[in-house]
């Protein structure tokens, strides 16, 4: 059976160090019983109920059998990021996460690659956490949509996007914080079903129309969840930049052509989203995800995707290769 690869799951670690006493925001997590049940806590709260699948090598590995998957790739629960932390309180918790993760993936090596997370606030400072991140054998690092507001194609950005060019190291974007829920009635549940997609597309945008993957053309990013809204909003794109000045210039060259420069999971739970956006970005770009182990997670994902655009999975897991740095 050829390899599975699922490139899109998340990971908690079972502990964090202790609580930041200058940072009211510091998670932790409540273990609650014997069952495995936990709470990722933030500010005192409930941010997220969560089991040991997020730590569990065994958990997950099992559950991998059971989705017809040989290989994750784990990154951090999103909240877990920290983009509005002080540098130096997302940085410690940062290489924590790392460390963790690194450690999870060493123990198992035959099933996890892993990828973690950056102080993204303080560009210098993450520059210089990349060589330590690589050096922990993780292959990338997750970024929200969005800095603590400021945009991905924001020039501030770009010295972290040359390096991770430089290092070799992939980029995945995961929707944070996202805009619009005072629009959709504010109900908190609608983040991530309606609002995620609308805030990948954003977070899209400003990198096609900064011209990051222009200056940056051997940079491997990955837009979760299908990239969201962006398939469906090229073709406005396209028309855009054909219509004439001043549209023209939004684009360096045409929108459909740079988006094929990202990478894209399959999670969009439909066989025609899928078609559609194989058919806008090309099958070489598509990747297998699952967003494991959240309620929301897409099951046996490699074989939805193989199903719905009737090629191997031989094809999906040389593009994780690809975008993980393996076949470069």
């Amino acid at each position: 059976m050829a390899l599975a690869i699922d490139t899109h799951t998340h990971f908690v670690p079972r502990s964090f160090p202790a609580e930041s006493g200058r940072n009211p925001l510091w998670p932790s997590v409540e273990l609650r019983g014997s069952g495995g049940a936990a709470a990722v806590m933030v500010g005192g709260r409930v941010f997220r109920v969560i089991d040991s699948r997020s730590w569990d090598a065994s958990c997950r590995i099992d559950d991998m059998a059971a989705d017809d998957v040989d290989v994750q790739v784990i990154s951090p629960m999103p909240e877990l990021l920290s983009h509005w932390f002080p540098a130096e309180d997302a940085d410690a918790l940062g290489r924590h996460l790392n460390e963790e993760m690194a450690r999870l993936c060493d123990a198992h090596s035959r099933h996890f690659i892993g990828i973690g997370m950056l102080p993204m606030q303080d560009t210098r400072l993450a520059v210089k956490r990349l060589d330590e991140l690589k050096s922990l054998g993780l292959r990338g690092f997750e970024i929200g949509t969005h800095i603590n507001g400021i945009p991905l194609g924001d020039e501030r950005q770009h010295e972290v996007y040359a390096a991770a060019e430089q290092s070799n190291l992939a980029i995945m974007i995961h929707p944070l914080h996202p805009a619009g829920l005072d629009r959709m009635g504010g109900r908190p549940e609608l983040a991530a079903v309606a609002a995620f997609p609308l805030e990948t597309a954003l977070a899209a945008v400003s990198l096609m129309a900064n011209g990051v993957m222009e200056r940056f053309p051997k940079l491997r990013i990955m837009l979760s969840h299908g990239g969201g809204a962006l398939p469906w909003i090229l073709p406005r794109l396209g028309h855009a930049r054909r219509v004439g000045p001043p549209l023209d210039s939004l684009f360096a060259r045409d929108p459909a052509e740079v988006a094929r420069a990202f990478y894209f999971d399959s999670i969009v739970y439909d066989q025609a989203a899928l078609e559609y956006l194989a058919i806008k970005v090309g099958r070489d770009s598509l990747l297998v995800g699952s967003d494991y182990p959240f309620t929301i997670k897409q099951d046996r994902p490699a074989q939805f995707a193989e199903q719905a655009l009737a090629i191997p999975r031989q094809t999906f897991t040389a593009n994780a290769r690809r975008w993980l740095g393996f076949e470069t």
